[in-house]
C-alpha cells in the first residue's frame, strides 16, 4: 500500500492538526498490522465498550495500562524471561511467545475507563461513554406567552 501525503492538508486548515495526525496514525497502523497479542473489541451496550487482550504469562507487574489524552496504551514487558533462559532445561519446541508489546487505542470524547481486570491470562478494559449534560441535545419548550406578546409588538 503506498504512503498517503497529507501535507497539502496543513496548508489548508487551521486547528485541525489532531485530525490530520489520527488519519496519519491510522494510515501508518493498516501498514503494519500488529497481531500479538490477540484482542477483541466488544459493544457490551450503547455507550458501553470493552477491551479484552489475551496475555498468557503476564503477571500484573507486567502490565502497564495508561490513558493520555485520548490515547489508551498497554504495554506488556516480559521481566523474567532471562529468568528462564538460565535454566537446565531445553526446548523441544517454543511455542508461547513471550515478548513484551505495546497496543494502543484511539479512545472518542468523553470516554471513561471503569475498571481493568486480569483474569485467567485475559485482560479486560471496561469503558463508557459518559457525555456531559450541556452536551447532550436538549429538548425545548414552545412558550405560547413569548408569542402573544410578539404579535402585540407587530399590532403597533
Amino acid at each position: 500500500m503506498s504512503r498517503f501525503d497529507l501535507q497539502p492538508f496543513f496548508r489548508s486548515t487551521i486547528g485541525f492538526d489532531e485530525i490530520v495526525d489520527m488519519l496519519d496514525g491510522i494510515a501508518d497502523a493498516n501498514r503494519k498490522p500488529n497481531q500479538y497479542p490477540p484482542y477483541n473489541i466488544e459493544k457490551l451496550a450503547e455507550e458501553l465498550y470493552r477491551i479484552t487482550i489475551a496475555v498468557a504469562g503476564f503477571r500484573e507487574d507486567d502490565l502497564d495500562i495508561t490513558k493520555h489524552n485520548h490515547v489508551l496504551n498497554i504495554e506488556g514487558r516480559m521481566t523474567r524471561k532471562a529468568e528462564k533462559d538460565n535454566s537446565d532445561h531445553t526446548y523441544l519446541y517454543k511455542g508461547i511467545a513471550e515478548r513484551s508489546f505495546q497496543l494502543q487505542f484511539r479512545l472518542a470524547d468523553h470516554m471513561a475507563i471503569l475498571g481493568v481486570e486480569l483474569e485467567n491470562g485475559m485482560l479486560c478494559v471496561t469503558m463508557e461513554r459518559e457525555i456531559p449534560e450541556a452536551l447532550k441535545p436538549q429538548k425545548l419548550k414552545i412558550n405560547t406567552k413569548i408569542k402573544k406578546e410578539s404579535k402585540l409588538i407587530e399590532g403597533k
